[in-house]
């Protein structure tokens, strides 16, 4: 067979599409649709492109120092990384290396299977109930670790603080990692549980409700012993992981309060009128504390929807996956961008009652 059998072989993590065209409506990867903050801007335009011949920080220093202040952390509780899929990923290969399965949802973010294959983590899925919510007596099993993203995706349901504290207090013996991407969007973070449970990290995102996608910065906050274990593992695997200028970005952006308040209760806003917008149509919806919706309408293929609104410059996500194929996850984009998709699947809800007289 030659060199072929001994090449990892995994299937890889699919991301939403990203299309060239700049005047399409594009709902399908939960990017923020207002701009990086007037704090953000500047530091981009102040920054010397020739200090890219040099290497950046490998500590990320003054992204750290601006995150820990921020929530009123040591530097040493505080890692940083290419967006929170780099962090997570790291978190994997540092946390999970036992013989027993780590735990996480059946319909949640798709990276963890992924990550899990590639590393050669035993892990199993664990179902969420008949309302894709999470149930916290069915973590209750020996296991290798667990890894929780709250609010969910691509349900956008959300665990209480008191029920994350159950899960992690009920294994001392292992890693919960809980992912906070969404939790801007109207959640409670499990964060002050770091300092009272060694065995919880917190991971959160810049691409969300910080605006930044595209400079692909991500963090954990834990214990000290923790972040200094991810550290050991981020240097022997790659030390010159951030850019200087996401760097300088980030440290900025986490400063401006203000407008990341500003901009996060828009999106609340709109994703609200959005849902009762969707409910005047006949959709079902789950009960999100993200910026998406999660969707699915009784008499019409979601599919069918994804088709035709696609063919209108409308992009939504949808994945052929059981007990998620007939469900739609919706970004909240401007009240302009959800005012046309509300009109564009109203024309074509139409056109499906005129066909079936």
């Amino acid at each position: 067979m030659g060199f072929e059998e001994n090449i990892r072989r995994v299937v890889p993590y699919v991301p939403g599409e990203q299309p060239k065209d700049k005047n399409l409506i594009k709902l399908n990867t939960n990017e923020n649709p207002y701009p990086p903050s007037p704090r953000t801007a500047e530091a981009i335009r102040q920054f010397d492109p020739g200090l890219n011949r040099l290497y950046p920080d490998p500590a990320a220093g003054k992204l750290i120092r601006a995150i820990a202040g921020r929530y009123g952390l040591e530097d040493s509780e505080v890692f940083a990384g290419v967006g929170s899929d780099d962090v997570l990923a790291m978190c994997f290969l540092t946390f999970f290396n036992g013989g027993k399965p780590v735990l996480f949802p059946d319909i949640t973010y798709s990276f963890y299977d992924v990550w899990a294959e590639l590393f050669r983590i035993p892990y199993e899925q664990v179902p969420l109930d008949e309302h894709f919510r999470i149930r916290p007596e069915d973590y209750d099993r020996a296991c290798g670790g667990i890894v929780i993203a709250n609010p969910n995706a691509p349900t956008g349901e959300l665990l209480p603080v008191e029920e994350i504290e159950r899960i992690v207090g009920a294994h001392p013996e292992c890693v919960v990692i809980v992912d906070e991407a969404y939790i801007d969007f109207g959640g409670e973070s499990a964060l002050p549980l770091i300092r009272k449970y060694k065995n919880l990290i917190v991971v959160q995102t810049f691409s969300k409700s910080r605006n930044l996608a595209g400079m692909r910065i991500g963090y954990a906050m834990a214990d000290a012993s923790l972040i200094r274990w991810l550290n050991d593992v981020k240097y022997s695997f790659n030390s010159y992981t951030m850019s200087r200028l996401a760097i300088e970005a980030g440290a900025a952006c986490i400063r401006d309060e203000a407008y990341f308040a500003e901009c996060c209760r828009r999106i609340m806003e709109t994703r609200e009128k959005s849902a009762d917008m969707l409910r005047a149509l006949g959709f079902r919806l789950t009960d999100s504390a993200s910026n998406f919706l999660f969707a699915t309408h009784p008499d019409v293929q979601a599919k069918d929807i994804f088709d035709y609104l696609r063919g209108r410059g409308i992009y939504v996500r949808w994945w052929d996956k059981p007990r998620i194929r007939n469900y739609l996850r919706i970004t909240v984009g401007t009240d302009r961008e959800m005012e046309v998709l509300g009109e564009a699947l109203a024309e074509f809800l139409r056109r499906i009652a005129t066909a079936l007289r």
